[in-house]
Formats: structure tokens, sequence, C-alpha cells
């Protein structure tokens, strides 16, 4: 017997179509799909959220100096003529940065295997590019998924029945996070 469902694509359609659902799952929080399909998306997101919630506190704090170019109202940068020529004027500035331990670090890479890049559109600006912005899903992952379920020893999601599709009589589910 096979250790997954070929669900009848090449294995590069079947990886697309898993990565897709598995990010729209975590992203959205539900999905509706087939019931063979929402099986395998099951076992790659329960690993996923999982191995997030190992290591969700892993990192250190750590204050760094940075040079960032100072900016006008208009938030453009400061230039400055400095012997004949336009120079960027940078001020020094403390951050706070987390840094990973090496076993998050590679949760992190693990997890960016898997992953589409999402992006977000305001609900105004439908259909343009305008104002949009990426989302770290991993980062999402760390900060709001692995605490939700720190608590919990697996079983982060449910497949509820829907039934039957009218076209292929295929047994539709309702696959979410608990």
């Amino acid at each position: 017997m096979a250790k997954y469902r070929k669900l009848g694509r090449t294995s590069d359609q079947r990886k697309a179509l898993l990565r897709n659902q598995v990010t729209n799952l975590l992203y959205h929080g539900k999905i509706v799909t087939t019931e063979t399909r929402a099986k395998e998306v099951r076992k790659i997101a329960e690993g996923l959220i999982a191995m997030a919630v190992r290591e969700k506190d892993n990192f250190e704090t750590v204050t760094v100096t940075a040079k960032v170019a100072r900016k006008d109202a208009d938030g453009k940068r400061v230039k400055e003529v400095v012997d004949g020529k336009k120079v960027t004027v940078y001020d020094e500035v403390q951050k706070e940065i987390k840094k990973d331990a090496p076993s998050r670090l590679h949760a992190r890479r693990q997890m960016l295997k898997v992953f589409y890049p999402v992006t977000e559109v305001p609900a105004a600006a439908a259909g343009k590019k305008k104002n949009t912005k990426s989302v770290d899903m991993v980062d999402k992952m760390f900060t709001e998924i692995a605490p939700k379920y720190a608590d919990r020893n697996g079983g982060y999601t449910r497949i509820i029945k829907i039934g039957p599709r009218k076209g292929d009589a295929a047994m539709e589910v309702v696959l979410e996070l608990v």
C-alpha cells in the first residue's frame, strides 16, 4: 500500500496542488476541498504546525546598531552636498532583532519549502496592484498559529463532510484549523 495518495496527478502537479492548499489553509483558517485532498493536506499542515509549536520560543533578542537613511516629511531621503556631490545623510539607530537558534532557522527553511508567497490586497482596492503587501507566512506561523496551539498535543485540524459535489459526486469537506 502507498504511503500517500496520488490524486490522479503527476508528481509536480500534485506537489503544487498540496502546497497551494496548505498555504491557503494556514492563511485563511479553512478551505473547501475533496475528502482525499483534505486528508493529504492535513498531514502536511499538522507537521508544519507541530514544527512551529516546537520552535516558537527558540530565539534570542539582540540589540544592534544600524545605519538608517534620514527621511524628510515626504518620505524621501535627505541629501547633503559634500565636495560637490550629493550624499545621503545617515543616522545611527538602535534596533532589537530576533536571532533564531539553529533549529528554529532549520524549521523556518523547511516551512519556506512548502509555502507559496501570499499577497494581501485591501478590500477597497480589489483587483488593483496598489497598496498590496506581502504576508510573511512563516512569521505568521511562529507569532499567531503556534501560540494558539502551544498547549495542544496534535489534532490541529478538523474535517467536516458537507456532502457530494454536484458535478462528479466527489465527497466535499471543509478542512479547518481547530
